[in-house]
């Protein structure tokens, strides 16, 4: 315990300082800090994940829709037109009316690999068309309880 001496009374009677030097808490809270920014992007490498069907509630569909397919033989399709990869600007421009706002709706065989549809996403973002909805399979919703982890 620190002690500090009393000038004003003269007398040896020390009194108590009750303070609490943070210097030290401190320096051992940024080293924590720091082991913990370090060791937290190690623990998230190599995550096998097998990705459950959506549950989620479906949104309301605009008058006129963009669908675009990836059939599993990677041809596209943009609604029930055959589409060149080379040709997919041309053809969405002529579809929405050149409004690169609005969304375009994807669709993916199952067949068809993560890579493959990620080229067509980047041509979808390479054409200027960012808002691309993802279309899935409605499942059931489980009778899990709200917030319970997916078996």
């Amino acid at each position: 315990m620190a002690a500090k001496l009393n000038q004003s009374s003269g007398g040896d009677d020390l009194e108590l300082n009750h303070e609490i030097n943070v210097t030290p808490f401190i320096d051992v809270i940024l080293v924590l800090l720091i082991i913990f920014m370090v060791a937290a992007p190690l623990a998230t490498v190599d995550v096998a994940v097998d990705l459950p069907s959506s549950t989620a509630q479906p949104q309301p569909r605009p008058d006129k829709p963009v669908f675009l397919t990836v059939k599993a033989d990677l041809t596209l399709d943009l609604g029930e037109t055959p589409v060149a990869r080379d040709g997919l600007a041309g053809a969405l421009a002529n579809a929405t009316g050149g409004d690169q706002e609005q969304r375009v709706f994807l669709r993916a065989d199952k067949a068809v690999s993560y890579g493959d549809l990620m080229e067509v996403m980047n041509a979808l973002r390479n054409a200027g068309y960012l808002k691309v909805a993802l279309v899935g399979l409605e499942a059931a919703p489980t009778a899990a309880a709200p917030g319970a982890a997916p078996k």
